[in-house]
């Protein structure tokens, strides 16, 4: 499927070597085609440890084909710089949506999800689903 009708995936991470790194092991996961769009947004601009609302915005327009764009967190001040970003309304594209997952395995489950044609409702539910996720 063309990435055209996919739902965008940004994962926002307080270090940027994490979110390129969990968004690399979920494109490799999803392999056996074309993966749904991703982009990584983590850490500061200056490379330090953080969130920035710029590289979540950008991230976020890059991935964005109308679909609507899943994004993931991992810790605190990642949700509310999500969540006041939304509140704003006009700096994520129309139809973004923070998704309440676990971070690796919520970003797996999305681009999977994503990848195989998932709208943003299934995209959001299989990544929340991860977390009856069981180890054991």
């Amino acid at each position: 499927m063309s990435d055209g009708n996919q739902v965008g995936i940004v994962l926002v991470s307080h270090s940027g070597p994490v979110a390129e790194s969990v968004a690399e092991l979920a494109k490799g996961l999803a392999a056996g085609g074309a993966t749904a769009p991703v982009a990584a947004a983590g850490g500061t601009p200056a490379g330090g440890l953080g969130t920035s609302a710029e590289q979540i915005a950008e991230a976020a327009r890059s991935v964005d084909r109308g679909a609507g764009v899943a994004l993931l967190v991992d810790l605190g001040s990642a949700v509310l710089t999500v969540k006041s970003m939304l509140a704003e309304g006009d700096e994520l594209p129309e139809g973004s949506r923070l998704v309440d997952a676990p971070f690796v395995e919520g970003a797996v489950a999305a681009v999977v999800t994503a990848s195989a044609g998932g709208d943003i409702a299934a995209v959001e539910a299989a990544a929340s689903e991860a977390y009856g996720y069981r180890k054991l």
